[in-house]
């Protein structure tokens, strides 16, 4: 029980990675907030959470729209009072899409998804990790945050991004009590194809073309479980850091 009587809001829980880090949170005692776009299938990641024991709630969100992330905190507020994780879990693909060929439409559409929906919903929790004096933030980036063609190019610069801001977070509230991390996933077994259409010949060649490199694919509890980590007590001294979780990818 390591987070027990803590409560955590994931964004982007309804599948994947975010509904394995829910739905661990939650048997470590976490009270979970899940928030996706998808009701039908955050409503299924609350009742396994009910079902296994834990307690969680569903909240429709589109984190890249500023009047979701405030009603994301109010029924988080309304429900359990306080917030003292946050996981930014919720991401977009882009198609593959090279600089020549990534329209504005698509560029503003991921940016807004992957980087300013975590920012906002950070400026959000901000507040009330200062009045407790503490808090956590995980970001999840991405082995593109790291590397320079694991993507398309929007997606490439949102994750880079988000490390930046991850560190920025971090080593301006270390003295206020707040800690803020991300994981860089590697190839994970998740449905995030499904947010792209047609995707760029060409692109896709150039970014997949060190993948063979990669050992394996990786699970979205495996993911979940360095989540745990960092949103836990065990990791108090691990502020402003990347984690890469990719089975040996990025060593290569």
């Amino acid at each position: 029980m390591r987070l027990e009587s803590k409560v955590a809001i994931v964004t982007g829980a309804a599948s994947g990675m975010g509904k394995a880090i829910a739905r661990l949170f939650a048997k470590e005692g976490a009270q979970v907030v899940v928030c996706d776009l998808n009701q039908n299938a955050a409503q299924t990641t609350v009742e396994e959470i009910k079902q296994d024991g834990g307690q969680a709630i569903w909240v429709m969100a589109n984190v890249a729209k500023e009047g979701d992330i405030q009603h994301v905190f109010d029924k988080t507020l309304e429900a359990f009072g306080t917030v003292d994780i946050l996981v930014n879990n919720a991401g977009i693909m882009d198609n593959f899409l090279p600089i020549g060929d990534v329209s504005d439409e698509m560029w503003d559409r991921v940016l807004d998804v992957n980087l300013t929906g975590p920012m906002r919903a950070i400026r959000k929790a901000m507040p009330i990790f200062l009045e407790k004096g503490q808090g956590v933030i995980v970001n999840v980036a991405s082995a593109a945050g790291l590397q320079g063609s694991r993507a398309g190019v929007a997606y490439t610069a949102s994750k880079h991004a988000v490390i930046g801001m991850t560190k920025n977070v971090a080593f301006q509230y270390a003295m206020k009590g707040v800690r803020c991390n991300a994981i860089a996933p590697g190839g994970v077994n998740t449905n995030i194809g499904a947010t792209m259409s047609e995707p760029n010949a060409f692109g896709m060649e150039r970014a997949m073309s060190g993948s063979g490199n990669a050992p394996r694919t990786g699970e979205a509890e495996e993911i979940a479980t360095v989540a745990l980590f960092l949103a836990s007590d065990e990791s108090s001294f691990v502020n402003g850091a990347v984690v890469t979780a990719d089975g040996g990818w990025m060593a290569y």
